[in-house]
C-alpha cells in the first residue's frame, strides 16, 4: 500500500510520530508503519519478552490488520516521559467471524531528534485478547 500520511520531519513531537504510527495502523499502510520507525528501532511486547526488528513488526502488524480488520484505538491516556510519550488506550474491533475484541493495552514509545520512533515496549492483557490470538 502507498503512504498517504505524510513523512516525517526533524522537531515532531513524540505525540506527533506516535500519532502517525497508530493513523498508518488503522489504515493498514504498512509503507507508512516503516517510515514512522528508525532503521534500527527495537519493539518489545511483554507478552514474549522478544525484541522484534522492524521487519519482525511489519509482519506482526500485517497479521494484526487481517485479524481485526476495523480496528481502533480508544479510551487513549497520554504521559510525556523522557524522549517520548507513554500511552493507555484500548484496541477495539471485530474479527473476520464476528468476534468483538475489546483489548487494553500501553505503549512506551521513545522518539528521535529526527521525529523517528527508535523503540516500543508495548504492554497487552492477552487474557482479553483471546479472540484476537484465536481462543
Amino acid at each position: 500500500m502507498v503512504s498517504r500520511l505524510g513523512g516525517y520531519r526533524r522537531g515532531m513531537t513524540a505525540e506527533d510520530s506516535l500519532d502517525h504510527l497508530l493513523s498508518a495502523i488503522v489504515a493498514g499502510d504498512t509503507a507508512a508503519v516503516r517510515a514512522a520507525y528508525h532503521p534500527d528501532a527495537r519493539i518489545w511486547h511483554n507478552f514474549d519478552q522478544v525484541e522484534q526488528t522492524v521487519d519482525e513488526n511489519l509482519t506482526t502488524l500485517s497479521w494484526f490488520v487481517r485479524a481485526l480488520p476495523d480496528r481502533r484505538y480508544e479510551d487513549v491516556v497520554r504521559h510525556r516521559i523522557a524522549g517520548g510519550v507513554a500511552q493507555q488506550h484500548v484496541v477495539r474491533g471485530t474479527t473476520p467471524d464476528g468476534s468483538k475484541v475489546e483489548m487494553p493495552a500501553c505503549l512506551f514509545v521513545w522518539v528521535g531528534e529526527d521525529g523517528l520512533i527508535t523503540r516500543i515496549e508495548e504492554y497487552v492483557d492477552t487474557g482479553q485478547a483471546a479472540a484476537l490470538m484465536g481462543g
